[in-house]
């Protein structure tokens, strides 16, 4: 079994290298790929470089953000060599300006809650690292006021469908341009393949686009994908084998991971995502170099 979409402490999750290895190796996992987003600093970890905690192999990986027309999506990077990333990320994501940029977001939204009649106390909005969204910490203060629920709708349903169907959809009341911060979806593709790696697009249904496979050819129209995630807790198994049909069709690699961030996402577990994944390694016929040298 593997998972190759897993967050650490180096960018939005809660857990650190090493609580992740031993998490890693308790599951009896394979092949494990440590993606933290527009950063891999992980790998120049002293933990990670001395592993004598998980006996699987480790796949060099990243997952970036991008901008493809007027949709913020996620791409995948696997096999890449990690100081031209990191390089190349100071550009969009060095520690000033994603403090610029969480300072903008939080505004933006306060705005938005303001225009909306939405109650909240400023007062308790603890802003977390520059690493991670501050929209998060907005939307836990939003849903301490029952009396917010109504004007807000299906986005209580989870943090989820507020940042997919709302922050992140540019015909939403609650998006928060972030589309100036990112780069364009072919620069993201050229740096990852530029770094010896493959990119692959990020659980394709967790963007809640009206017509999924659509939005992927025309994806691959201004730039071809190497693969697609076909396996992540965002898809159901009708959408898992949807994905996977598409991609062999395409001639397209299939990679699939946990997307584990711990407790900001309390119902996904490593290895298992919600308790349904189980991600053989035999979809890794594109895994052929750069397996583990750290």
């Amino acid at each position: 079994m593997i998972d190759l979409h897993i967050h650490t402490t180096y960018s939005d999750g809660d857990k650190n290298i090493t609580e992740i290895l031993k998490m890693c190796e308790n599951k009896k996992l394979e092949y494990i790929s440590i993606t933290d987003h527009n950063t891999v600093k992980q790998y120049e970890d002293e933990l990670l470089k001395n592993d004598n905690i998980f006996s699987g192999k480790i796949i060099k990986g990243v997952e970036l953000n991008a901008v493809f027309k007027d949709k913020n999506i996620e791409i995948l990077g696997y096999n890449i060599e990690p100081n031209t990333i990191n390089e190349w990320c100071k550009k969009y994501y060095s520690e000033e300006k994603l403090k610029e940029q969480q300072e903008i977001c939080y505004r933006r939204l306060l705005d938005i809650c303001d225009k909306q009649g939405l109650k909240y106390n400023e007062s308790q909005i603890i802003k977390p690292k520059a690493t991670r969204y501050v929209e998060i910490s907005i939307y836990e203060e939003l849903m301490k006021h029952k009396e917010n629920y109504k004007i807000l709708g299906e986005f209580t349903e989870s943090l989820g469908v507020f940042f997919r169907k709302g922050l992140a959809n540019s015909e939403s009341i609650y998006f928060v341009n972030r589309i100036e911060f990112r780069p364009k979806y072919k620069e993201v593709i050229d740096i990852i393949h530029k770094s010896g790696g493959k990119a692959f697009l990020a659980h394709p249904f967790e963007y809640k686009f009206k017509d999924t496979i659509e939005f992927i050819n025309d994806l691959r129209k201004e730039k071809e994908l190497d693969g697609i995630e076909c396996f992540h807790p965002s898809a159901n198994q009708e959408q898992r084998n949807i994905l996977a049909r598409y991609a062999k069709n395409n001639n397209l690699y299939i990679s699939g991971g946990s997307d584990y961030h711990g407790s900001s996402k309390p119902d996904i577990e490593i290895g298992v995502g919600r308790g349904d994944l189980s991600i053989s390694k035999e979809i890794l016929n594109w895994l052929y170099m750069h397996l583990v040298d750290i």
